[in-house]
């Protein structure tokens, strides 16, 4: 029981430190000292320790001898390499999807689009968070109707992986509007029963997202040049 336990700590410990990696409120070369870790999560150095060398095999953190542990983070060709790979999964878990979901399935999925409609026109702060989360929970629903563990285990993750760059996207209202309308596309093709139309669309919905961002990135990036800085 009590390995369990300690098991079940690093555990928690591990997802904490990943969504805060994940999220941004751990920066690049942050250095992720046990100690103060500790404090912060009540925890003992040892659970933390085993969360950074978890961490470090994720790519998340490198740990370097005598100095310590540091955030590596998501890098936009990170972010760019996982949405390519995501495409072609996306693809096929949809297709999949469409021979495995269910009617209460499609009716979550239905409100969903109906739902993320309403918030985009109601232009409020809250806006971004609500659609973003709403985008995270249709392409969730589709990795559950897939009927694959291991389908879903893998694009769960890499949803996470991409958490903070798909919130930087839907808040331009431009791309929340074509995001929501793939998504009807999609939704349709898997209520007609047709795999080969649902797979493509997923697959062209993915590789949007990344062209978007890759946009983004690139004036980011441009701007201080551009002003001499």
């Amino acid at each position: 029981m009590e390995e369990y336990q300690d098991h079940s700590l690093r555990g928690k410990v591990f997802q904490q430190l990943r969504e805060r990696i994940l999220t941004g409120q751990y920066q690049e070369k942050d250095e992720l000292r046990e100690i103060t870790i500790g404090e912060e999560l009540g925890v003992s150095r040892t659970p933390v320790r085993e969360a950074l060398r978890q961490l470090e095999l994720e790519g998340l953190v490198e740990i370097v001898p005598n100095k310590g542990a540091f955030v590596i983070g998501i890098s936009p060709k990170d972010v760019a390499d996982i949405y390519q790979i995501r495409s072609l999964l996306e693809g096929m878990c949809t297709r999949w999807a469409t021979f495995h979901i269910t009617e209460k399935q499609i009716e979550e999925l239905e409100e969903i689009v109906m739902l993320s409609e309403f918030h985009l026109k109601k232009k409020e702060g809250s806006q971004a968070s609500q659609v973003s989360h709403l985008d995270g929970r249709f392409h969730q629903i589709l990795y559950e109707a897939s009927d694959s563990r291991i389908m879903r285990h893998v694009l769960t993750d890499f949803h996470r992986y991409v958490q903070m760059a798909r919130t930087r996207s839907v808040k331009e209202t431009d791309r929340a509007e074509k995001s929501i309308q793939e998504h009807k596309e999609i939704l349709e093709a898997v209520k007609q029963k047709e795999a080969d139309r649902a797979e493509k669309l997923a697959n062209a919905h993915v590789l949007h997202a990344m062209e978007h961002l890759d946009m983004k990135w690139e004036k980011e990036e441009e701007t201080p040049d551009q002003s001499g800085r």
